[in-house]
C-alpha cells in the first residue's frame, strides 16, 4: 500500500521551499523598490502585495482573512501605499522576474524539473476542490505565464496556497485565532519566546491576548504552551497532511516519488538561501522536524 501521508509530508516541504525562498530575496526586494515601494518597507510590503495581488481587488479585509496569521497592520499598510489592483499586479510581475532570475542563479538544477512537471501539475491543480480555499481560487484564476519555467513555478504556488487554505480552515474550525496559531506553532517548533508571532507582525497586545485565550482553554500557563496545546498543534498538522494527499494521488505514486527525488536537492540550495537572507528560523514548513508530542 502506498503511504500517501508520507509522500504528502515529504513533498509539502519542497512545494513550500520552491515558492517561499523568494519572500526574503534581496533581488526581489530591489525590484519592489524599483516598482515604487518605499526603501524601508519594500521587503514586507512587497511580499504581501505580490502574494495577494490575485485578491487585491477585493480589498484589505478579504486579504486579511486569506492570509491567516500575517499582521492586519502590515496588510493595511500595503493597501495604503499601493493604490489600486494594478499596482499590486506590478509587484506580482516584479516578483515573477526575480523568481526566474533567482532560480537560474541559486538553484539551476530545479529549472528542468519545473519545466517538465509544469503541465502535469496544472492538470492536477485544475482537479483540486476550490470550496473554502479563497487564496487558491484567486491564484488559479490568474493568467498562466508563457515561460515554461515560470508556469511550472506558478503551478507549484497553487499547490502551496491550496494546502495553506486547507490548514487555515482547520484552525478556524478549531476556534484558533491568528495570534494563538502563531503561539502554538512557535511552541510546536521549539522556537524561543514569541519569535514566530513577532516575525509575522503580531503586536504585543495581540500576543498577550493570545496567551490569555490559550490559558483560558487550558492549553497554556504562565506563557508556556502545555502538552495539550502541543498535541492540538500536532493534530492540526496531521489533519492538514491527511486532507492534502489529493494532489499526489492525482499525480500518481511514480511521479510523486520522482518529484521528491528531483526537487529536494535544489530545494536544499534554496533553503540555504533563506538561511542567508532571513535566518534559520524562517520558512519552518520547509524544514524537516520530528513530531513534537510534549
Amino acid at each position: 500500500m502506498t503511504d500517501w501521508l508520507a509522500i504528502t509530508r515529504r513533498n509539502a516541504r519542497s512545494v513550500q521551499t520552491t515558492v517561499g525562498w523568494i519572500y526574503w530575496d534581496p533581488e526581489a526586494i530591489a525590484r519592489y523598490r524599483a516598482a515604487g515601494l518605499p526603501e524601508q518597507a519594500a521587503g514586507p510590503i512587497g511580499y504581501i502585495a505580490a502574494r495577494c495581488a490575485p485578491l487585491a481587488a477585493a480589498g484589505p479585509d478579504a486579504v486579511i482573512a486569506a492570509f491567516g496569521s500575517i499582521s492586519p497592520v502590515g496588510i493595511r499598510a500595503a493597501f495604503q501605499v499601493l493604490k489600486g489592483a494594478e499596482q499590486f499586479h506590478a509587484m506580482w510581475a516584479a516578483r515573477d522576474e526575480a523568481v526566474v532570475e533567482g532560480l537560474h542563479r541559486y538553484a539551476p538544477e530545479i529549472v528542468q524539473p519545473l519545466v517538465e512537471y509544469g503541465p502535469e501539475l496544472w492538470d492536477v491543480v485544475e482537479q483540486l476542490p476550490v470550496m473554502a480555499r479563497v487564496f487558491f481560487g484567486a491564484h488559479l484564476a490568474m493568467p498562466r505565464p508563457a515561460d515554461p519555467l515560470l508556469s511550472g513555478w506558478h503551478a507549484i504556488n497553487c499547490l502551496r496556497e491550496w494546502r495553506g487554505d486547507t490548514h487555515w480552515v482547520l484552525l478556524a474550525a478549531e476556534g484558533v485565532s491568528a495570534a494563538e496559531a502563531s503561539i502554538l506553532h512557535n511552541a510546536w517548533l521549539g522556537y524561543e519566546g514569541d519569535w514566530l508571532a513577532k516575525s509575522r507582525g503580531t503586536s504585543l497586545a495581540e500576543i498577550t491576548a493570545g496567551w490569555e485565550s490559550l490559558g483560558a482553554r487550558g492549553l497554556a500557563h504562565d506563557r508556556q504552551v502545555l502538552p495539550g496545546g502541543i498535541a492540538l498543534r500536532q493534530r492540526l498538522e496531521d489533519e492538514t497532511d491527511r486532507l492534502t494527499t489529493l494532489p499526489w494521488t492525482l499525480l500518481g505514486e511514480p511521479r510523486s516519488v520522482a518529484f521528491a527525488e528531483q526537487f529536494e536537492p535544489p530545494c536544499r540550495l534554496l533553503l540555504a538561501r533563506v538561511d542567508e537572507t532571513a535566518g534559520p528560523n524562517y520558512q519552518p514548513a520547509s524544514r524537516e522536524r520530528p513530531p513534537r508530542t510534549s
